[in-house]
């Protein structure tokens, strides 16, 4: 019979860095990480490892893993592992009491719309990898409290991992630099063609990105710890397994999902901080004021408006905040909250289904903005724009858009820089706005301040 779950008060730290660090090298060790003490916005931590199974979703939406899952599609296998574990939990408010954490990349959007998958895979991940955790140890940065969820047996485990001497870091090197799969000019060849599109009725808003890479050796928990000094966010991850690990830096949520109610929080509109205060309230009034961007937003809302009215109750949808400016380390954003109310008859992965992949890293209207983007960028885009997050035994879910996200592959690092196009975009400045989007990221990962990609 198995022992009830227990929640166990820690010692609460600022950051969740050091805990994570005596975790990471345990099987399947996540961490699901706030930003703090810097990143506004950002709430709680989440640790865990040593899952009780692990499910992958291959390109094709099949369940590898466990037998027993063979011929579930590919939310309704991850929903039956989700069930395995006992519904009966502690009335608590914690975001997370056991279930599962994981990823589900872009590329797990060519198994539920008609896409062709022309794009060429590099980053060779699964579809999607989620484990079963039964424990959790988290951090609420707001009552500064901190938490482990876990049967008495398992307690007994994790304050054993915890307290055993920690391992070196390893230290982390590029050992060429990021290099541009798209030469400037092909960037601009792809930037008419979807003014094309547009100019035909196709679509209204293409999100176009274009991938670097980079060889690299040494200890990836190192690099992620690199890139959250550069650029701390409030939905960060960091998944390591095999030779291959998301690093993820989003400022952005996708879904989130409690006691029925659904918000998602998309961002379209983006400018730089400044060098001086009056240089920053400058950009940040640019970028309010922006009918263009604004735009974008907007129609991005709408589609993320229908896509939660697929398994909302009718007339529930609402948006509270529409083109709201929010700040952060190295940019500021547009952020729209868009909620709703989540069906009887619907679980939160059938809104993962419903809405996935997110609208702000697609265009509109969604599934011809995913053809289009298929035929444009010429690798597949892995875990980036995917989701990071988690669902637990009560029907709780957070995920974020993976933007601002690198993963490492096969002694490589991919980094993905993009945006969204509209009739009035300008190819120039465009192409600009995605190196400068994950600039600082190159230069944290390379040490040089300088650091741009070679074509």
């Amino acid at each position: 019979m198995t022992s009830p779950l227990e929640i166990t008060p820690l010692p609460y730290q600022d950051s969740p860095l050091e805990r994570f660090a005596a975790l990471r090298r345990r099987p399947a060790a996540v961490l699901l990480d706030s930003g703090r003490p810097v990143a506004p916005g950002g709430r709680y931590d989440i640790l865990s490892s040593d899952p009780l199974s692990v499910l992958e979703i291959d390109d094709h939406g099949q369940p590898h893993g466990d037998d027993a899952l063979q011929g579930l599609g590919p939310f309704a296998a991850q929903q039956a592992l989700l069930e395995r574990l006992p519904s009966t939990v502690p009335d608590s408010d914690l975001p997370f009491l056991g279930g599962l954490i994981g990823y589900w990349s872009y590329d797990l959007g060519r198994c539920l719309e008609p896409v062709a998958g022309l794009a060429r895979p590099v980053a060779r991940l699964p579809a999607s990898r989620v484990g079963l955790y039964d424990w959790a140890l988290i951090q609420d940065h707001e009552r500064r409290e901190a938490w482990l969820v876990a049967t008495p047996e398992r307690r007994a485990q994790v304050l054993g991992w915890l307290a055993a001497p920690e391992r070196e870091i390893g230290g982390f090197r590029l050992i060429g630099d990021f290099t541009a799969e798209m030469h400037r000019e092909d960037y601009l060849e792809r930037f008419e063609a979807v003014q094309r599109y547009i100019r035909e009725g196709d679509c209204y808003q293409i999100n176009l990105a274009q991938r670097f890479s980079a060889p690299f050796a040494g200890d990836l928990w190192s690099a992620y710890r690199r890139l959250r000094r550069a650029t701390p966010t409030p939905f960060s991850g960091f998944l390591a397994w095999d030779d291959r690990a998301i690093l993820s830096l989003s400022p952005e949520r996708f879904l989130h999902c409690a006691d029925g109610r659904v918000e998602t929080r998309p961002i379209k509109g983006t400018r730089p901080r400044g060098a001086t205060p009056a240089e920053d309230r400058r950009l940040a009034e640019e970028l309010a004021g922006s009918v263009k961007d604004r735009a974008e937003n907007v129609m991005i809302v709408d589609l993320l408006r229908n896509d939660l009215g697929r398994v909302c109750r009718p007339g529930s949808v609402r948006v509270p905040q529409l083109c709201g400016l929010e700040s952060y380390a190295n940019v500021h954003h547009l952020v729209s909250v868009v909620t709703g109310e989540l069906a009887d008859t619907h679980s939160p992965l059938d809104l993962l289904a419903a809405a996935f992949p997110g609208g702000s890293i697609t265009g509109a209207p969604k599934v011809r903005a995913m053809q289009i983007i298929d035929e444009l960028e010429p690798s597949a885009r892995s875990a980036y724009c995917g989701s990071l997050g988690y669902v637990d035994v009560r029907g709780h879910m957070d995920t974020s858009i993976a933007i601002r996200t690198a993963v490492a592959a096969q002694g490589r690092l991919h980094l993905w820089g993009g945006g969204g196009l509209v009739a009035d975009s300008r190819g120039e400045a465009e192409y600009t706005e995605t190196l400068d989007k994950i600039r600082h990221l190159m230069a944290a990962l390379s040490d040089s301040p300088e650091q741009s990609p070679k074509e």
